[in-house]
Formats: C-alpha cells, structure tokens, sequence
C-alpha cells in the first residue's frame, strides 16, 4: 500500500477488534498474532517503527544466561523456547552464533561451564550445540586478540544474534499480508472512553495533520518504555489515580572496527568489576560492545551516554582485550531504553534487581497495557497480551499458537544461500525477497556501505520508510553501524526517498542526529541541553 491507501482505509474502518498502540518489538507482536487468528487489527507509531528500544538491543536472541545464574529457571526455559522459535520463522536475520567466555581464575572454567552445560539441558532439543571446555590455546584459537596474561582457558558455548530492526519491519509487513492495518508516523492523541469504559482513541498523520477517531473492542499499550503516560490519560479520564509502573534503565553499546576482535566468535565476561556482564558481539561487519544497565528517570527519543557508562566499556574492554579501543575508535554509539517493570513497593532504582519479565494487566477501564519482557520472548508477550483480552472478556476466544511456526517475510528462500549476520550487510538479509530487489531500478547502482540505490527503493516502496532515517537507521542498519559514513549517504538517500514518497526526506535531521551518534558525552550534554 502507498501511504495515501493506509490513511484510506484508516478513515474508511472506523471499528476494529484490536488497536494497538506502539510499533516496536511488542506492539507488531500482538499486531501479527491477532491478525493471524482473524481478528481486525490497527497497530498506530507515533515515528517508526522499532524507532526506540527495539531497535537498540545488543543483538542477540537469548535464553539469558544471567537470569540462569538468578535461578529465573522460567523466564530461562521459555526464553529458549522462543529462540529456537524466532531462528526458525526468521531465519535470514536471526540465527546462531558461539559466544567464548574466557577464565582468568583456575574456578571460572569449571564453574561457568557447569551453569552453561545446565544452560544446554535445559534447551533440550532446541540447543544449538553442546557447551565446551577450552584449554588456553583453543580459547586463544576462536578469540586471539584476547589479553593473555593470565588466561587460563575458557568455555564456549551457543545463543543467537538477529538484526532487531529489519525483524521488526519483517513483522510489521508479516501482519499485514495477514489483513493488519500498521501505520508509522500517526501519534495517538488521546483515548475515548464511553461509559467509563475505554472504546477506541484519536490520532493524526504527523505529515498531513489529518485527524482520525477509531472504536476499537480492544485497546492495547505497547508503548515500551511509555505506557505509563497512556496509562495516567486512562485514568484521568475515569478517576483513578495511576502509580508508574516502567523505571526506565539505558543500555549503551559501541561498535568499533571488527579487527579489535576478529573472527565468528563473539566474547561474553560474565561479571565485570561491577558485576555487569559485557559483551563482544560481531554484528554485520563490525563488533559490538556493551552494555551497561543504569537508572534513568527522563524518557527522550534519542537518549545519550553518559560518561561513566562510556568509561566503563571502554575500561572493561581494556581488561579483556589485547588492544583495547579508544574513544577515537567508535564508529557509532547508541543507547536503548528498557522498560523494566517497577515493583510497586519500592523505587525501583536498582535497576539490576527489577523484573526482566513481561508484565500485562487491564485497568478498570479495560484498556490493556504490556510492558517489560524482551524481544527474544516478543511472541510469547503476545499471546499472553491476548489471553488477558480474552480473560476480561474483551475478544471472543481464539485459539494460541498460530504464530509459533508462522514464517515471517522473507523467511522462506533457499537455506544454501544465507550468510552469517555476523558478515557485512548485503542483499542477503532480504532473504527470498531478493529477487525481487534486483528488479527494482538502480539495482546495480552502489551508494556505499553495501547499499544500493534498489535498496531505497524497496524501503519506501514494501517497508514504509518515510525518512532518510528510516533508511539508513533501521532498514539499514548505517547509523549503527558507521554514522560518518551514514551522513555523508544522506543527501543521495533523501533526493531517491523524495522521487519514491514525494514528501519531506528529513535529510538534514537525520545528519544532526548522525553527529549525536559519534558525539563523545560531554559534547552530547552540551547539544541535548543536559
């Protein structure tokens, strides 16, 4: 659909089953799994879609390792579930990668390897290989720019990686091949509300300014880290008061050149000189570094480093590498947002303790909000959202699981022809689609940084991008990846965008933002107004 079809058939339905508020890992979630089970469904983004925290993941797909040594033996058994899930319903941008975790203490390898050897039992049948013991010189074979003074040996073991923005865009346009209606760029303004009861919401195109009232059987919160400002609308407008249920906490990763830590092998320390785990990830061509975990009471769009976290990648790094990057060596950084879930007894300032699980409840009004939880268990969020409609009597009851073994777009082409999403991107993360990118014009037309001129084409024309930045922040991944070399595309990007969208490409905001993303912190402080 153009854009002018999706605010058509926005005005022309008026009643849906389902709307959805939030276009990020949640939201397109339940978006996919209601439309698969035949109910009528609206998903609204104010920007783009995976604009905020989910597309600012560390990239991997995950039982989490961490929450095994917290004894969280649940969330860890259904978050594996769902990666073997996710690996393969999406198989072009999520997939399995071996991760080394190297000992410096006689203790490390036998006592990290008997968690991960536990990690593997309890994947079962969807283990993606056995965990090992590796002597020093093995562990220096997968990982050689290690430090090697006092390396003992090491223990590899297997998780997965996945581009988090182009499958958040994979799911928006999986949902509506199943009839979903997902619109970017159109903000909610507000929710309408009919006997103290919540029955629908407003909302406008951002470009045209076109306004658009919706009834909706079932309203539902995927806002992320924002739920709580939809929340306390709800219950202004049926007097009652809201306590907050989101402390927000920000994860910052750097990416550097892939030479730092070369090879297929990705590094993961399990307990920094704060008890933080870091991460060495190789990510389309480049190697990612992070991530740190610190309270954050504002919510900006574009939230920044601060000076400390910057510190201490860079300082831990330092610990476990040979060479250790510096500050001049970043080629990106940027900062993700979790929506950890408050207790609401307490402050929720340690950030470390908070839940790392999804929660989903109904207000008295019957507005249904989610929050919390991870995009490796995104599918399970969603099922669960839709059990809560059916339990408040929202939605007839319809089967689950119709999306465990659904393929997403893209997914189903030829395994022989795929490639690591370690490597450096390339028409390869299109998977089936690629056929038809190559028959798009300027196919063969290189812009840089592996994009071709087809490349913008096919964003605008089958993956509702707007912006330069929606092209070169999430359908490719430049931003995250080079924002020297994202900003420099910028112009040649927007005047193919303008040609494909005739609307405003935003070239100059996007190199602003661009700047901001190799900004050092105390250069962002001054620009953000901090």
């Amino acid at each position: 659909m153009t854009r002018q079809d999706l605010l058509a058939r926005l005005s022309q339905t008026t009643t849906w089953d389902v709307a959805i508020i939030g276009g990020g890992a949640t939201g397109l979630g339940v978006a996919l799994d209601a439309a698969a089970r035949g109910f009528s469904v609206v998903l609204l983004e104010s920007h783009d879609f995976a604009k905020g925290t989910s597309s600012r993941a560390t990239k991997l797909v995950h039982g989490g390792v961490r929450y095994l040594a917290q004894g969280n033996i649940s969330l860890v058994r259904e978050a594996l579930h769902e990666r073997s899930n996710l690996l393969r319903n999406a198989p072009h941008l999520a997939q399995p990668l071996a991760f080394v975790m190297p000992s410096y203490k006689f203790w490390e390898t036998p006592f990290y390897g008997a968690g991960l050897k536990a990690y593997d039992a309890l994947a079962g049948k969807a283990g993606l290989g056995s965990t090992e013991f590796l002597s020093r010189s093995e562990t220096l074979a997968l990982l050689p720019t290690l430090r090697r003074e006092g390396l003992k040996g090491g223990v590899k073991y297997w998780d997965g990686q996945f581009d988090d923005a182009r499958l958040a865009v994979a799911l928006a346009r999986t949902a509506a091949a199943r009839g979903a209606l997902v619109v970017n760029y159109c903000p909610v303004d507000g929710l309408v509300h009919t006997g103290g009861k919540v029955s629908g919401l407003r909302c406008h195109d951002s470009e045209t300014g076109q306004a658009f009232e919706l009834q909706a059987r079932c309203v539902i919160n995927a806002a992320g880290v924002w739920v709580d400002a939809l929340r306390q609308l709800d219950g202004e407008a049926i007097g009652r008061p809201v306590r907050p249920m989101v402390a927000p906490s920000q994860g910052v990763h750097i990416v550097v050149d892939r030479d730092f830590l070369p090879g297929t092998h990705a590094l993961m320390v399990p307990k920094t000189a704060d008890g933080r785990v870091l991460f060495g990830v190789p990510w389309l061509g480049k190697l990612i570094l992070g991530t740190t975990d610190t309270p954050r009471g504002d919510l900006p769009l574009e939230p920044r480093p601060f000076q400390e976290e910057l510190d201490f990648i860079l300082g831990e790094s330092a610990r476990y590498l040979a060479r250790a990057p510096q500050a001049a060596d970043i080629r990106s950084m940027w900062v993700g947002l979790r929506p950890l879930v408050k207790p609401q007894d307490e402050d929720g300032q340690n950030t470390k303790k908070l839940s790392r699980e999804h929660t989903v409840l109904a207000s008295a009004s019957g507005l249904v909000t989610v929050t919390g939880g991870k995009w490796t268990t995104y599918r399970a969020m969603a099922e669960d959202v839709l059990q809560t409609c059916f339990d408040e009597g929202l939605l007839s009851r319809v089967a689950a699981g119709v999306t465990a073994n659904l393929t997403l777009i893209g997914g189903d082409g030829p395994a022989g022809g795929r490639r690591p999403i370690s490597e450096p991107q390339g028409s390869h993360t299109y998977g089936s689609e690629q056929a038809a990118l190559r028959e798009l014009p300027g196919a063969a037309r290189l812009l840089g940084g592996g994009l071709t001129e087809a490349m913008v084409r096919f964003a605008a024309r089958r993956e509702y991008a707007r912006t330069v930045e929606d092209v070169l922040a999430r359908r490719w991944r430049l931003l995250f990846l080079d924002a020297r070399l994202a900003a420099s595309l910028a112009p040649q990007v927007g005047a193919i965008l303008q040609e494909e969208t005739g609307s405003e490409p935003r070239v100059d905001e996007f190199q602003e933002l661009a700047g901001l993303y190799l900004s050092l912190p105390a250069q962002a402080d001054q620009l953000t107004g901090r």
